[in-house]
């Protein structure tokens, strides 16, 4: 039986078969929640289904900036719904962005920095986990109004984010110390829905959504080590 130990040491093995982190993903299903969509894998541009999770938004204007595909919106709300039975209230800020939305944010930011800083903190349209319905920022109570900031982190309501948003299937999705893997500066705000089981395992190796996708969608680690399924691997 493999090890959580050994298995990421495999994931490392399979991420030196690789000359970068800028692998192509093809044919990928906009409804796939383990879709990779980071600086190389472009957001489907296919309409999705969208609602609006009843949780509450930062702020009473930012309703309407808070949809999620289905599955995604109801895990959302099963976690603020955990969250807030264990003293933490989170908010909701953003969600789904359009291209044209994500274009917008990412001129505004170029107005206010260089672009190899705007590149690191903003996807560019097109290329943002936003257009896919399965990532949301959040804030809590705690750093209520002051924006997304890596403080967040360092908040209770961040804190209870990190070691528990798998439980509800979701990711930090942009990890502290990760930026040369997933192209972006570190987001504790930025949680993204894979579903529960990828969620687990993402946690329990500690690694990246990058490293998870080249472990199960690349040469699987289980088969190059022997023949055991992925499954029985992670047991």
């Amino acid at each position: 039986m493999v090890t959580f130990k050994a298995l990421a040491a495999m994931a490392l093995g399979t991420a030196m078969m690789f000359e970068s982190w800028g692998f192509i993903m093809p044919h990928q299903n906009p409804t796939d929640m383990l879709i990779l969509v980071n600086k190389q894998n472009k957001a489907p541009s296919v309409p999705i289904t969208l609602v609006m999770p009843d949780v509450t938004p930062t702020r009473p204007e930012l309703a309407e900036n808070i949809f999620m595909q289905p599955e995604a919106a109801a895990a959302l709300e099963d976690l603020f719904n955990g969250a807030l039975e264990e003293g933490i209230t989170l908010y909701a800020t953003s969600g789904y962005r359009s291209y044209s939305t994500q274009k917008a944010i990412f001129e505004r930011k170029l107005r206010k920095m260089s672009e190899r800083a705007a590149n690191a903190s903003v996807a560019k349209p097109g290329y943002s986990e936003h257009q896919t319905g399965l990532a949301m920022d959040v804030e809590g109570e705690s750093s209520h109004g002051a924006g997304l900031v890596q403080d967040f982190g360092d908040t209770p309501e961040g804190i209870w984010l990190a070691e528990n948003c798998h439980r509800f299937g979701f990711i930090i999705r942009y990890p502290e110390g990760k930026s040369d893997i997933t192209g972006y500066v570190y987001e504790p705000w930025h949680i993204r829905y894979v579903g529960k089981e990828a969620a687990e395992e993402i946690h329990k190796l500690d690694i990246t959504f990058e490293e998870y996708i080249l472990m199960i969608r690349g040469d699987r680690i289980a088969m190059l080590e022997g023949g055991e399924s992925h499954e029985n691997a992670l047991q």
